[in-house]
């Protein structure tokens, strides 16, 4: 069971008048993307405010524009109508600079059958003794107009407790007594983590196209998932622009969604690793994994889209398996094969359209929460790496092999251990991955990789190895 049940307040308008720098400024951190392009903020944006209410961002209404398909700036309209929606305050941003236009006055005529939650929002008024120039949208039929200057962060206090005083009686929200996880939707452009998204919160919270790049920003919500016992958990989700290799990076918005996924994956305990299933583990997806572990975050396989295998396998595409189990597994395989560097991660099978294998999805979330917490005894540890020396020997580097005197565990998440040991520059890649694995399935890490700090002895002592 799915719940977010904040108050809403939604920045919306025409293209390029400032709505993501407004948003920014608003939610007091750098989230949308700002551009001076028009249509480069395509979903909604939304952030958790402390004050117990979401602020929210929007594409721009009536962009029409060579470089965007028509899928997509019909799929941003109809998101800003649904934001428009779910309002209990709507902004209605307009551009004091460029004056009111004919598309400002096609948007108010939408609008007023809103016309108690609008406040009309005149940006770009960056001197204040001009602040009465704004009075010209007034005929826009709304209440008085408030200059602001989201560049020069001008007349935003006054909006803030002017809506603010207008959400009341609104109390901040109580801390949680559960705690959070953060877990984020990551993959290459086009493997279906906003249709994910969008069936995980039973909403079309994201826009969804079989438009590669389609989602830009990093998009933050706030959910509550029941699990079967009754438990709830409270999740932070993010979806993100889709990776791509940096040297397909062809604007200066793609390198700033890059960045994005970058921080939702460092912010995040728990990312799911999206998989198409039509395409398996490609080379962007090794990448992509590498990258994760890199930044020492479990890692969950989703495999999405698996109802075009299923329905490929139907029709007697797929025959060299004798049922459709055997060729699940045989899938799942071939993935870990590909993936083999990956600490023992879950692989789950899923489809947005159907809703298959989400309930597994937050199943394994909740699992791999569990094996981040653990705390590994330093006896136990020692102990076990012994065995692991017994059973395997490293190889041995200019004639002598890498040892282990000591270890122990010092944090998690990411899970780390000071190794004290001979000489650190020993330890082969092919060893550590033999020691990380072991560590993590002895241990029940499945899925959070491991690193180790290696303390190597002092030169002078060479002659004591």
């Amino acid at each position: 069971m799915l719940m977010n049940e904040n108050k809403i307040v939604a920045i919306v308008g025409r293209p390029n008048v400032g709505k993501s720098r407004l948003f920014n400024r608003l939610a007091h951190r750098r989230i949308s993307i700002v551009h001076d392009k028009p249509g480069v903020t395509r979903d909604l944006v939304s952030i958790d405010m402390p004050a117990g209410f979401t602020l929210m961002d929007t594409g721009g209404i009536g962009l029409e524009d060579k470089h965007t398909p028509k899928i997509i700036s019909d799929a941003m309209r109809t998101q800003a109508m649904i934001a428009i929606d779910m309002a209990d305050i709507i902004l209605f941003v307009t551009d004091g600079k460029e004056g009111l236009t004919p598309l400002d006055m096609e948007i108010a005529e939408s609008l007023h059958t809103h016309q108690q939650k609008v406040m009309l929002v005149v940006n770009k008024m960056d001197n204040p003794d001009a602040d009465h120039h704004a009075y010209e949208f007034a005929k826009l039929g709304f209440d008085t107009p408030i200059p602001v200057s989201a560049e020069h962060n001008h007349g935003l206090e006054e909006l803030e407790n002017s809506y603010l005083k207008k959400l009341q009686p609104l109390s901040p929200k109580e801390p949680s007594d559960f705690q959070k996880i953060a877990i984020s939707l990551v993959g290459k452009p086009n493997a279906g983590k906003s249709s994910l998204g969008n069936r995980l919160l039973n909403s079309e919270r994201f826009i969804v196209a079989d438009v590669a790049g389609t989602t830009r920003d990093m998009i933050e919500t706030a959910i509550e998932y029941e699990d079967p016992s009754g438990k709830k958990w409270n999740l932070r989700l993010f979806d993100t622009a889709g990776l791509r290799p940096k040297k397909k990076m062809d604007s200066s918005v793609e390198y700033f969604s890059s960045v994005r996924t970058e921080r939702s994956i460092k912010y995040s305990d728990i990312v799911l690793h999206l998989v198409d299933a039509r395409e398996g583990a490609t080379k962007q997806d090794k990448i992509i994994a590498g990258e994760i572990l890199k930044q020492g975050k479990a890692l969950i396989v989703v495999v999405t889209k698996w109802d075009y295998a299923v329905k490929a396998f139907h029709d007697g595409e797929i025959d060299q398996y004798p049922n459709l189990r055997t060729f699940q597994e045989a899938y799942e395989k071939t993935l870990r094969k590909a993936f083999f560097y990956l600490p023992d991660s879950p692989v789950v099978f899923t489809s947005a359209e159907s809703g298959e294998g989400l309930e597994d999805l937050l199943k394994s979330v909740i699992e791999v929460h569990h094996n981040l917490e653990t705390q590994i005894p330093t006896s136990k540890l020692n102990k076990f790496i012994a065995e692991l020396f017994e059973r395997r020997q490293p190889s041995k580097v200019t004639g002598r092999r890498f040892k282990i005197f000591y270890a122990l565990q010092v944090s998690k998440r990411p899970f780390k251990f000071k190794v004290f040991c001979n000489r650190a520059e020993r330890l082969q890649d092919p060893y550590r991955r033999y020691l990380e694995k072991n560590i993590l399935r002895e241990f029940g890490l499945n899925a959070c990789p491991c690193q180790f700090e290696l303390v190597g002895k002092e030169q002078r002592y060479k002659d004591e190895e």
